[in-house]
């Protein structure tokens, strides 16, 4: 169990190094901030003084150390845009994100794990058909069609709701809805995918030639079977509760952590962009590693050593 769980806390923290590496080197390659923050017009020697100021004339395997170096003493930089701390603003614009991935979290989690169960029980018939084909629109639209079709039905065709802003509950109705309709439809295939496989394993027919209900038999053998993939969809979903709505604020001129993130990088603010990665790629894996230590507890096999070797 130490080893299996060892092992993962580890990769997660590989992961998060790689990532930020990566990103780090990305943003570097990618244009001057001086440049772009100060404007080509900008004298020759004020381009030097802000590059000087914020270290970036230094080699880049130099700034690469100094930022893990600050973030080992908890620093992840100041915005060279207005000298705020990085985290600082991605902290006020946390809440803003959270109250629209949320509520479209219990969404998908309410219409798409029945939608799955459902259509899974009642394989070929219609009700699959519609469910499927509903799953299948939701999954393929991109988001910021989703949201541009909700803005011209309900906020410029028919005036019910408000197509941008955060000034009342009113104005996260359409983000929310863009956001749980996508992912609905991703978790109730994936459901529906699992639950198939559960029905049409042995036990399963083993249970019911026992004499069982149906309902006994779904709901005691195969549901917390069909449970096991389930939860690593739900876990990528929990872990991109920040990075998922990027699109989406944008579109709605929702003031978050996805919006700040988009203007970061066309300013080319460094540490803002750092900052807000560095969370999503921590959020993300610490999600991960939940969902690995829920499957070590819900299937013991895995925690045995070949299989934390394996895997």
């Amino acid at each position: 169990m130490a080893r299996y769980f060892a092992i993962r806390l580890l990769r997660a923290l590989i992961t998060i190094v790689l990532v930020v590496t990566f990103v780090f080197v990305v943003l570097r390659m990618s244009g001057d901030p001086a440049l772009i923050i100060l404007g080509p017009e900008a004298p020759p020697e004020v381009i030097a003084a802000f590059r000087k100021a914020w270290g970036l004339d230094d080699p880049i395997w130099i700034q690469y150390v100094n930022y893990f170096g600050a973030i080992a003493k908890g620093e992840l930089g100041r915005s060279m845009r207005d000298g705020r701390s990085a985290i600082e603003l991605v902290l006020e614009r946390i809440p803003a994100t959270l109250a629209l991935t949320i509520p479209a979290l219990l969404i998908k989690l309410a219409i798409g794990i029945p939608a799955g169960i459902f259509a899974a029980l009642n394989r070929g018939s219609w009700i699959d058909r519609v469910v499927m084909i509903g799953a299948v629109v939701g999954f393929t639209v991109p988001s910021f069609v989703l949201g541009l079709v909700l803005v011209l039905i309900f906020a410029v065709q028919l005036g019910w709701l408000p197509s941008g802003g955060q000034e009342s509950w009113r104005h996260a109705i359409l983000p929310i809805a863009t956001l749980g309709i996508g992912g609905a439809a991703v978790l109730a295939r994936f459901t529906r995918s699992a639950m198939l496989e559960v029905l049409g394993h042995s036990y399963i027919r083993t249970a019911s030639a026992k004499g069982l209900s149906w309902r006994t038999v779904v709901l005691s053998h195969a549901l917390p079977n069909a449970a096991i993939p389930t939860v690593t969809i739900v876990g990528f979903m929990v872990g991109s509760l920040i990075a998922g709505a990027v699109v989406v604020e944008s579109v709605f001129s929702w003031p978050g952590v996805g919006r700040l993130l988009v203007v970061a990088v066309a300013n080319r603010d460094l540490a803002v962009v750092q900052c807000i990665l560095l969370l999503v790629a921590a959020t993300m894996v610490t999600s991960n590693m939940i969902v690995d230590f829920l499957y070590g507890f819900l299937d013991p096999r895995l925690r045995s050593p070949q299989a934390a070797g394996a895997h």
